[in-house]
């Protein structure tokens, strides 16, 4: 993964256009979700992106925190503050805030080991769906709305034990949801191994939006879609 090729940096000003943000979420994530579409009419640049850049951006440090309060699209150009500071909150041009990042402990700026990180993280959040949501949703009996399905990328944390280690590997730990009446939060915690010792952990937090009552025809309608799009996708010639 060559992050480089997924973003501007003017100075400190970072910016993306949809090309660059979808075939990041199709080619890097694995995430195909309706919002990181080329010709999405409500197009949002993918969470996983901005965290990426951010650890590029700033290094990698043991303990990191990413909330996300805004949607970035190819309109947006955020602003890069230029601090070594734990806590940083990065705003556009107009100072509306987009992200939270907070930090603690050693730091790195091994190349291999944040791509590494990086790779994994944002491999587990692409396939999130269907593999690990869809079986929540059942569960609990309920599920996005599949015309319109809205799944907003809202936290992530991870935790390192060590930065000495040049890859790292992740496995699901284990799932949460909570439910509040057509709004639910989902937390997916994960465990990071390097060497086949557990090194760290982390969570990542998604907000669906429009629940209502399951309906596995409708589900199953959705997942099929998306697995045409990714095998379209991966056809020589195509992207979107």
């Amino acid at each position: 993964m060559n992050i480089e090729n997924y973003y501007q940096l003017d100075g400190n000003k970072l910016s993306f256009n949809r090309e660059q943000a979808s075939e990041f979420a199709k080619t890097v994530a694995g995430d195909f979700n309706q919002l990181h579409n080329i010709d999405a009419k409500r197009f949002c640049v993918p969470g996983d992106l901005l965290f990426a850049v951010i650890i590029q951006h700033y290094g990698l440090r043991q303990t990191m925190g990413f909330s996300f309060s805004g949607m970035v699209d190819e309109d947006v150009t955020l602003v890069l503050p230029q601090t070594k500071a734990r806590e940083i909150s990065i705003y556009d041009l107009n100072d509306k805030k987009f992200l939270d990042v907070s930090s603690n402990g050693e730091i790195s700026r091994n190349p291999e080991l944040i791509k590494s990180l990086t790779q994994r993280c944002v491999e587990f959040s692409g396939h999130s769906f269907p593999h690990v949501l869809v079986p929540l949703m059942k569960e609990h009996n309920t599920m996005i709305n599949t015309d319109r399905p809205l799944v907003i990328y809202d936290h992530m944390r991870i935790s390192l034990e060590t930065l000495e280690m040049e890859s790292v590997s992740l496995e699901h730990a284990s799932s949460e949801f909570r439910i509040y009446g057509k709004r639910g939060e989902v937390a997916l915690n994960f465990n990071l191994f390097s060497n086949g010792e557990q090194t760290g952990k982390g969570q990542k937090k998604m907000v669906l939006s429009g629940l209502r009552e399951y309906d596995q025809s409708k589900i199953d309608e959705l997942v099929d879609s998306i697995e045409k799009s990714r095998d379209e996708y991966s056809k020589p010639g195509k992207t979107g």
